[in-house]
């Protein structure tokens, strides 16, 4: 283990085992060797005393119950750890024996839990990545977030092209010839000239609302006219699940935020009429100082999981591209918890 090359999945494993035990997340990094050799050294000054401590304990409450069973076995009269006196008759050896189990049993309650969340806090500082560490990766990720940003805005440029060619281009052009057709008919049959205008007019009426369904994929129209609150009101009340909806004062919020909060509820919504299977949902949005949150919860099936290329992902990468984080609690059985942190300043 003294070897870096070898002690680096040791210390891994105990970096995770460290972060689960204190509940924090830790996510897999190399350590460069003059890491890896300070926390062997760490686990030489440290982790071996409070190892030895812990094994001291427990062997010592281990080895109550059998001196105290098998005292008039022994070739000398034995002593128990703790609270003892020689043990000659059971009249002795029941009583002392309870008390060194309580006494132990207490004593390892009361130092082992502390001794091993300090030793596992050690160990996270000793691995922790170092300024430099931690400022290479915030560049990788901001790079990684600004590239999935601009190919989702080229994807989004691409669709709403294709559904202005596909839809209202095409509806535009039949209205036109329609009004064509009407105009060279009109001088010899106004009543089909007539038919064809009031085609026309109702070709019109579709092509605005297909229009109106493009613009709401751009910045829904409702934010600027009733902000976020009264948007994800009108939201929830066509959602396809009986949804409640609370919003906190929210202050000032930039409208690429407001955008972003919204689309992330309304996929949030649609994927729990599509795939939970929940009777009820809820939504909450407020402020923390300087970031907007907002949580999605449901009583479906859960097992929902960002990884399987389902609106999660997506979920994410809107977030990610505000500098927000979205983090994803559903156990099977449920229920779903999405919470969505997004930066304001």
């Amino acid at each position: 283990m003294c070897v870096p090359s070898l002690a680096r999945p040791w210390v891994e494993f105990h970096r995770r085992r460290a972060g689960s035990l204190l509940g924090r997340p830790v996510e897999p990094r190399p350590h460069p060797t003059p890491r890896v050799l300070r926390w062997l050294a760490t686990q030489l000054v440290t982790g071996l005393p409070a190892g030895a401590l812990a094994l001291l304990l427990l062997g010592c409450l281990l080895s109550v119950p059998v001196l105290t069973a098998s005292w008039w076995a022994l070739p000398t009269t034995p002593w128990l750890p703790v609270v003892s006196t020689p043990l000659t008759s059971w009249g002795t050896a029941l009583p002392l024996g309870l008390t060194n189990v309580v006494v132990l049993a207490a004593l390892a309650a009361l130092v082992l839990p502390p001794l091993a969340r300090a030793h596992a806090r050690c160990c996270l500082a000793v691995l922790a990545a170092s300024p430099a560490e931690r400022l290479v990766a915030r560049v990788t990720e901001l790079s990684r977030t600004r590239a999935d940003v601009l190919q989702a805005h080229s994807a989004e440029l691409r669709r709403i092209e294709r559904d202005l060619h596909d839809g209202t281009q095409a509806r535009l052009v039949a209205i036109a010839m329609r009004l064509a057709v009407a105009g060279r008919n009109l001088p010899r049959d106004p009543e089909g000239a007539a038919v064809l205008v009031r085609d026309a007019h109702a070709e019109t009426e579709n092509a605005m609302t297909e229009l109106r369904s493009v613009i709401r994929t751009i910045y829904p129209p409702v934010l600027a006219d009733q902000g976020l609150s009264g948007a994800l009101g009108a939201l929830t009340s066509r959602s396809g699940v009986p949804t409640r909806i609370d919003v906190g004062p929210l202050g000032e919020v930039p409208a690429a935020v407001e955008a972003v909060a919204y689309f992330v509820v309304t996929e949030a919504l649609a994927n729990i009429a599509r795939h939970s299977g929940a009777t009820s949902a809820s939504v909450r949005v407020d402020r923390h100082g300087p970031l907007l949150r907002a949580e999605i919860v449901d009583d479906g099936t859960g097992g929902a999981d960002a990884t399987r290329g389902s609106g999660l992902d997506g979920m994410r990468r809107r977030a990610a591209a505000l500098d927000g984080t979205m983090d994803v609690n559903s156990p099977p059985g449920g229920p779903t918890v999405i919470t969505v942190e997004l930066p304001c300043a």
